[in-house]
């Protein structure tokens, strides 16, 4: 799809600086974003988004938004806190005659799920300050999508796919391995963005699990990590006490009281939600 201005020609005729308050730093490279749809696509086993409604946070002056749209949604959804950027959408919606709703207001404060019906997709390059908590709050709902396609600060995603043990090894962890199939799609150099961050940046796939996690174990999950992770140095005798029959609790899901937080695995918070 051919469009009449580049990237950084958005960025100049706008007056486009990226805010450090709202997160932003902006891919101008066209390709990046092709590439990041393109691999999401092949890893879910699809030709594009023609059954689906698309949901994009932050799409800033549209380098992702160009992308999905190449690849023909249904419907699009676009959810943009900064004003400046809604007419850069506007001019989008108009030049592509595409079906696409501009919204602005707080992704945090959005309801994802109000309309039933299509196949649903998430994708975005998040705003750092507020990807750990929209990232949780999509996982509890981790059956109603086809896929999230999520760009992270690279530690954040190394602490998503962190294995038991690891320093990594965290709350997020366990929530997202247990709510999701997660692969890494690359990694992108900080000199790819305007303005240039001081870290990479990660591209991850989520699917849902075939056997998804039911949402209120889920959120006993949640409490569990919270408490655990909140006192990580501490053996869980300690951190768990206030949790009533947590001795009984940890023997049926196989885990002693002397063991530390990063020492019990995914499955093992798992069960131990389940017998609260």
């Amino acid at each position: 799809m051919d469009f009449k201005l580049s990237l950084r020609e958005v960025v100049e005729s706008y007056g486009l600086m990226a805010k450090k308050s709202l997160g932003q730093n902006f891919l101008l490279n066209q390709d990046i974003p092709d590439k990041i749809i393109r691999l999401s696509l092949e890893k879910q086993g699809i030709p594009d988004f023609e059954k689906c409604e698309v949901f994009e946070v932050g799409p800033g002056p549209g380098g992702l938004t160009r992308a999905i749209l190449s690849f023909k949604p249904k419907k699009l959804t676009v959810i943009e806190m900064d004003e400046r950027c809604i007419n850069i959408m506007q001019d989008l919606k108009d030049e592509t005659k595409s079906d696409m709703d501009i919204i602005n207001t707080d992704a945090l404060k959005f309801d994802f799920l109000s309309q039933k019906g299509l196949q649903k997709q998430i994708i975005s390059n998040l705003p750092y300050n507020i990807s750990v908590p929209l990232l949780i709050g999509w996982l509890k709902k981790m059956k109603h999508y086809q896929g999230l396609t999520l760009m992270f600060q690279k530690e954040v995603a190394q602490r998503i796919m962190a294995d038991i043990k690891s320093k990594d090894y965290g709350r997020i962890s366990v929530l997202a391995q247990l709510s999701a199939k997660i692969e890494k799609l690359f990694d992108i150099n900080p000199q790819c963005f305007v303005p240039a961050p001081k870290i990479w940046s990660t591209v991850l796939l989520f699917q849902p699990l075939k056997n998804p996690l039911d949402e209120k174990i889920l959120e006993k999950v949640e409490m569990l990590t919270e408490k655990a992770f909140g006192q990580r140095r501490k053996m869980i005798r300690q951190s768990l006490k206030s949790i009533p029959n947590i001795e009984t609790v940890c023997q049926k899901a196989g885990v002693t009281m002397t063991m530390r937080a990063e020492e019990i695995s995914p499955l093992q918070y798992y069960l131990m939600a389940e017998n609260l």
